[in-house]
């Protein structure tokens, strides 16, 4: 797409590069690349924090000094793209499976450079409401009328993209028939005109206007760091030598916005940006992509070919001066390290970390008989709920179908509300609801903690509403719009078929686990290749029987919802914690209660063979995994610092490095005690496998001096203290008390990881070497490299196609 819209600059050529050209690149070209524009004259630099500006200007004048002034900052500046006098299109192939429905696996999308330069912030601002109306929620016209038309299985385009120079608008829909593509542009285009004539819906704009005024004042950003955040907003201006303190100032635009709104009418406001942006903007091309069975076959052939005659152009003496290089590098690339060169890197000492893991404040108390956990925290007057229910009475073949669920409580209607009309008050009221499961396993325990969490947030002032609406989201929507539910399957099957091919390492993951714990195997079933394979029958199931799904549905609502087993967990200051707890009072009321609530058989696990999950890709995803727990091995506090450790050493450079993967590493989950490796992006399959099988032995083998075990460990307290915002805050306390977490045991555990040595990581090494007959290997991978591995190791992979 920015190839499309941008062939005159950089923007074109922003990739991870081509595997065609790469081969030309020499290393001269590289390191005069590098050193040119990775050089402080093209740097912007950003503080953050209370600490001294003096001693910051002082350290950083230090550093400065070491190097003379380069040109690089007027070299590497982008310029603007030229309009295009008329629009583009573009037709490509894609590399897909060879099943029986590619004619429905084309995808079309329509993309808009949207100005010649770059906008005001009152202009993008008032875009990006612009862009909420149209796109942002089930119920924005734009994306529900693409969604409902049937032309295709899931949206495409990011709407407006505003980080580059020049912002950008795209939609289009995957999964359309060939013969359906133009009616996908038609249909855009209509759309587009009808909401630039007729404007947008009162309540629609309201709720639009709150949830983004909610967002912006409440500027929660996660487990991301807020200082980043607020960098990576001002970068977005500053790398163009822009005001770099301009987009952190959405106060008076916004007040301004919303004057105009109230004195001219939405319609006077938003209209005329549809007609001038996108309407009246000839810079549109329009990219259609074809599914081609054979296209990851004869990219990789024309790879090698080129590879062959680059061989071939070579002496004697130049093949033997690359494999001396090759393994001059590789050697390179596997040497750590040597400790005084790490001692050089600035850090913290042990002495610098509190000896207490991070509190909570949690009191816990007791409404219409039902738990209730409060934390007193400062959230800028905003309550942070969650409501939870019990999903052990569920029957297991219901568990696949409790995603759907979950959306349908959301995108469906009830009786008197459309489901148009519920997400408006939603977002004119809350700042959002959410539903979702959550499951995992316990430590010590067979049973899996699986639970149903409804998720949400509002102003003081609007607790009452939400609480009405979380209740009326779980009661009163109705499960009866098939032609709705059959788009949400359609949908949850074209985002498993992204995540085969974009996050195949999590798909390996969860398959793994699978094999290995029942609480693998409900996640499985819930997002994972069983569940892509449970979407695929269910599309035919919902023509067929629509009774039956819509019956199945209303059973997982009856055997969740319950005052028994129901718990409630709020996060906010003193005073809001105490006022909100007559509108508990009133939702919990209106639950249904039940004399006992019985536990399901849920036993179920896959078969524990090595499986290979077989997709049209150029890249693999590699895992392996087994549960330690099964040796007798006790969970230790070192663990974290261990497994940390190997992915930052071992697999680094073995994966990565000199594997040429995009990543590797490792991780224990302490609840299950599943230790599991995977690779991410991998060019290789048995090989990576076999660096996994090496790592006992780097453990038992392992030296470190005392400084480089204690960046391990502050590495780790790191993780383990990261940055929380107080609704996060709220709710990892209320996961530690769902697992039973005590604040005993995470005390026990932080002295643990504080007191990590040497012979702990020699120690795990053995605990690695105990299970070595118990793995389980899962890669999703290209067809051609499990052929390759099952000739090379007698069958040594199940094949399974999953695309």
């Amino acid at each position: 797409m920015l190839l499309a819209l941008f062939p005159d600059n950089t923007y074109g050529v922003d990739s991870g590069g081509d595997p065609k050209v790469i081969p030309k690149l020499t290393f001269e070209q590289f390191k005069e690349f590098h050193g040119k524009y990775y050089h402080p004259s093209n740097a912007r630099i950003w503080f953050y924090g209370d600490d001294d500006p003096t001693e910051r200007l002082r350290i950083l004048s230090e550093y400065l000094d070491m190097f003379d002034a380069s040109s690089a900052s007027n070299e590497s500046r982008i310029e603007q793209q030229k309009f295009f006098s008329e629009p583009v299109r573009i037709v490509e192939k894609y590399p897909a499976g060879d099943g029986s429905d590619l004619k429905k696996k084309h995808m079309v999308c329509l993309n808009w450079l949207l100005a010649d330069k770059p906008l005001d912030l009152e202009t993008e601002l008032t875009l990006g409401f612009l862009d909420h109306l149209m796109l942002g929620t089930p119920a924005s016209p734009l994306r529900k009328i693409l969604l409902e038309s049937g032309l295709g299985d899931a949206i495409v385009g990011g709407g407006v993209e505003d980080e580059l120079l020049q912002p950008q608008f795209s939609i289009g829909l995957k999964g359309v028939s060939e013969e359906d593509i133009e009616k996908v542009e038609e249909l855009v285009m209509s759309t587009l005109k009808k909401l630039a004539e007729e404007g947008f819906e009162t309540d629609a704009v309201e709720a639009s206007m709150n949830t983004i005024e909610f967002s912006l004042r409440e500027n929660n950003t996660g487990s991301f760091p807020r200082g980043l955040s607020l960098m990576l907003q001002s970068i977005s201006k500053w790398i163009y030598d822009m005001d770099p303190f301009e987009p952190l100032k959405y106060e008076k635009p916004l007040m301004a916005l919303k004057a105009r709104i109230a004195e001219e009418g939405s319609k006077a406001v938003f209209s005329p940006l549809i007609e001038k942006f996108i309407l009246n903007n000839l810079h549109r091309v329009t990219i259609e992509m074809q599914p081609d069975p054979e296209k990851a076959s004869r990219d990789e052939a024309a790879e090698r070919e080129i590879l062959e005659k680059v061989k071939a152009s070579m002496t004697e003496e130049d093949l033997a001066e690359l494999a001396r290089a090759t393994q001059e590098l590789r050697l390179k690339q596997e040497t750590p390290d040597p400790p005084e060169a790490l001692r050089s890197v600035p850090s913290l000492s042990l002495l610098d970390i509190p000896k207490e893991p991070i509190h909570v404040p949690t009191e816990a108390g007791d409404i219409n008989g039902v738990k209730v956990l409060k934390h007193d925290l400062f959230t800028n007057d905003v309550l942070y709920a969650e409501i939870v229910f019990n999903m052990r009475s569920l029957k297991q073949e219901l568990l696949p179908l409790v995603p759907l669920f979950c959306q349908s409580l959301l995108e469906m209607g009830t009786k008197d509300l459309t489901f148009v009309q519920l997400n408006q008050l939603i977002g004119r009221k809350t700042g959002g609801i959410s539903v979702y499961p959550f499951t995992s396993s316990v430590q010590g325990r067979e049973d899996p903690c699986s639970h149903i969490i409804a998720q949400g947030k509002a102003m003081a002032g609007r607790v009452e509403d939400l609480f009405n609406l979380v209740n009326c989201v779980l009661q009163e929507v109705q499960f009866t719009d098939q032609q709705r539910f059959k788009q949400f399957v359609s949908q949850s099957k074209a985002g498993m078929e992204n995540r085969l091919r974009g996050s195949g390492h999590r798909i390996a993951a969860t398959r793994m686990d699978a094999k290995l714990n029942v609480t693998g195997w409900i996640s499985e079933q819930m997002g994972g290749v069983s569940y892509l394979e449970f979407l695929q029958a269910l599309e035919e199931r919902v023509d067929q029987d629509w009774a039956g799904v819509s019956s199945s549905l209303e059973e997982i609502r009856t055997s969740l919802l319950s005052k028994n087993g129901c718990l409630i967990n709020m996060t906010a200051d003193g005073k809001n914690l105490t006022n909100s707890e007559k509108y508990v009072s009133k939702f919990l009321d209106l639950l249904p209660s039940k004399s006992s609530v019985e536990a399901a058989s849920w036993n179920a696990r896959l078969s524990p063979g090595n499986e290979a999950i077989v997709i049209p890709t150029q890249v693999n995803y590699v895992g392996k995994a087994a549960n330690i727990y099964d040796t007798g091995y006790q969970l230790n506090g070192s663990a974290y610092v261990i497994s940390k450790y190997i992915s930052n050493t071992w697999l680094w450079d073995r994966v990565r490095v000199s594997g040429g993967a995009y990543g590797g590493f490792c991780d224990l989950d302490t609840h299950s005690g599943v230790f599991s490796f995977l690779s991410y992006r991998d060019p290789n399959l048995l090989k990576t496998l076999d660096v996994y099988d090496g790592t006992g032995a780097f453990l038992r083998q392992l030296e470190m001096d005392d400084d480089t075990l204690s960046k391990a460990i502050i590495g780790t307290i790191g993780d383990v203290d990261s940055y929380q915002l107080p609704d996060a805050k709220g709710y990892s306390s209320l996961l530690r008390y769902l697992l039973g977490i005590t604040e005993e045991e995470r005390q026990k555990r932080r002295e643990e990881i504080l007191s990590t040595s040497l012979k702990d990581f020699k120690e795990f090494g053995e605990v690695i070497e105990a299970v070595k007959d118990k793995w389980v290997s899962v890669a999703v991978a290209s067809p051609d490299d499990v052929d390759a591995a099952n000739k090379e190791r007698s069958n040594c992979f199940d094949v399974k196609k999953a695309l």
